[in-house]
């Protein structure tokens, strides 16, 4: 005999709750609160129906203002109660919130590795408007479901005290609202994650196409463009629609269940009290206080099943939200070595070693061959293309962490504690130019006004008579305005404006003419006479054979796995 597991909550499930940790004190006291807050309703109901049991009958122990009197202090301790609760709700709402982003950018700015997530568009999504959707959810759903194992309960015993025929009738109708609630919030959670995907995708696309603008709109792609937005567009008005389908239709069916229990307590007060029907109470019947006290507290009844009802949609939207927060928490993500910090250059020699080292690549290994890079040496990285020579710059930078071996910089280990020091002395120029959308003299030297001697080593003197306000001139994010050639001038004036002990370059003289390349080439030579390093990546034969020294990198084969 076999004994059954517990079932384990599902990874959504799991992630919700883990990001409603450290809220949650928070959330019980405010639920706590929110159901005090409707239970004073009781006493309210109480006072009123005795007010107007006194104005029918013209008897009773309590006076028109003692009465009106207890119904407003019992009113305004109840929003005082509602005011205390939504200020903690909102507060917490806004830390897990505010925490949760901050945890998403803080690891995709260390990210050297593709988001599971997704690209820009997807990540900036579920930073954003996403992580927004759990808002409803913590200020919501957990006060409503307190409410509805409370107050509920609390309206059945007074009723069944009062009349078993009401009772009977809250016990009947009161159980199908949660019922059709689950059913529709399985559909809902469905196409809750289906509307989020398309969000991601549609920012995605977005921020692809902005990237790419310059190039659309010259090759005439802009129609095709306009009309790829157009039905992704639809796709995800169409998911939204079906999301707030079902919301309508589920709120259509509970209200109307709503709507007939309280019209069935209605009708039985009324005829009761009008002698036409004789059963449904004890002893003579109802009175007249105990059909308006049963006629104010049957909304009641429900309207904490109705508050679930509509904050299950919540629910739905905050899980699909976990969900991809739970895939984005398994990622095993490479991070980049350092925290990105402003320090203190690292003391030493600049220098490099490797000992072992190697790099995973495509389902490949890359092994580079153990070498000594003395200061002020001139190497050249070489081999054919996908060998592996910028994986091994961006190792020596610190930009990824090797599978396996020992990088030193400047005599020391290149880890987590010595990379942002490490690279405060380095220059680094990247193959595909990038920009910030700035001034050319804030993309190059961070708004320092440019030396002549940076111009004419990086032959920018062409480049900035050609832009209309010179190095003032504001490039967008891809280097409007530039040509390839000048974009790599540019990125290189940017790698020697701080006058680094290390360079390393990828390709440098890519995309120039010969005239260009060789003034490019002088540029880097000329680091020497600082005592600065130079490691290039190049195919380049006429700078290779101005280096100091040539490592040949070998194309690794790749892995497969054993039969």
């Amino acid at each position: 005999m076999t004994r059954e597991t517990k079932k384990q909550p599902s990874a959504d499930k799991r992630m919700l709750k883990t990001l409603l940790a450290p809220g949650a004190r928070s959330i019980r006291l405010a639920s706590r609160l929110t159901a005090l807050s409707s239970l004073l309703w009781l006493p309210q109901a109480a006072l009123v129906a005795a007010l107007f049991s006194r104005l029918l009958l013209g008897e009773g122990g309590m006076t028109v203002l003692t009465g009106t009197l207890g119904f407003l202090g019992f009113a305004a301790l109840r929003l005082i109660l509602n005011y205390l609760a939504e200020g903690l709700l909102f507060r917490a709402g806004q830390a897990i919130v505010t925490t949760t982003r901050a945890r998403i950018l803080a690891r995709e700015a260390q990210a050297t590795s593709h988001s599971v997530a997704g690209g820009p568009g997807a990540l900036a999504a579920l930073a954003g408007e996403k992580l927004d959707a759990l808002l409803p959810y913590l200020t919501r759903y957990a006060p409503a479901q307190l409410r509805v194992m409370t107050v509920p309960f609390a309206i059945l015993a007074l009723a069944f005290w009062q009349s078993w025929a009401v009772g009977l009738v809250f016990v009947i109708a009161g159980p199908l609202i949660p019922l059709f609630m689950a059913l529709v919030g399985y559909a809902a959670k469905d196409a809750s994650e289906r509307q989020m995907q398309e969000i991601g995708s549609l920012g995605d696309l977005l921020v692809d196409r902005l990237a790419a603008l310059a190039d659309i709109r010259l090759l005439g792609a802009a129609p095709r463009l306009i009309a790829r937005f157009d039905h992704a567009a639809d796709d995800l008005r169409s998911r939204t629609m079906a999301v707030l389908r079902i919301a309508f239709l589920s709120s259509t069916v509970l209200e109307l269940f709503a709507a007939l229990g309280v019209a069935m307590v209605a009708v039985w007060v009324g005829f009761s009290l009008l002698g036409e029907i004789s059963w449904g109470a004890y002893g003579a019947g109802i009175t007249p206080w105990g059909g308006i006290f049963l006629l104010l507290l049957a909304p009641d009844y429900f309207q904490p099943l109705r508050d679930l009802s509509a904050a299950w949609h919540d629910k739905a939207s905050a899980l699909a939200v976990a969900g991809e927060l739970a895939v984005w928490e398994e990622q095993e993500t490479e991070t980049l070595l350092g925290q990105g910090a402003k320090v203190a250059p690292l003391p030493g020699p600049a220098s490099v070693s490797l000992y072992h080292v190697a790099a995973q690549r495509g389902g490949r290994t890359i092994s580079y061959p153990d070498t000594e890079i003395a200061p002020g040496t001139r190497v050249a990285l070489s081999g054919p293309s996908g060998a592996g020579k910028t994986t091994l710059l961006r190792l020596i930078a610190g930009l990824e962490k090797p599978a396996s071996g020992l990088i030193t910089v400047a005599g020391q280990p290149l880890t987590e504690d010595t990379a942002d020091a490490w690279r405060a002395r380095l220059g680094w120029m990247p193959q595909a130019p990038m920009f910030l959308g700035r001034s050319l003299r804030h993309n190059i030297a961070f708004g320092a006004a440019l030396t002549p001697d940076l111009i004419a080593a990086t032959a920018l003197d062409g480049v900035l008579a050609a832009l209309p306000k010179g190095d003032l001139t504001v490039l967008g994010e891809t280097g409007g305005g530039l040509s390839g050639g000048e974009a790599r001038r540019v990125m290189l004036a940017r790698a020697l404006a701080a006058a680094p002990d290390l360079v390393l370059a990828d390709e440098p003289t890519a995309d120039l003419d010969r005239e260009t390349a060789d003034r490019v080439t002088e540029a880097l030579l000329a680091l020497k006479s600082r005592g600065a390093t130079l490691i290039v990546a190049t195919h380049d034969p006429h700078l290779i054979a101005k280096m100091d020294r040539v490592i040949e990198i070998v194309p690794a084969k790749e892995e497969t796995a054993d039969a």
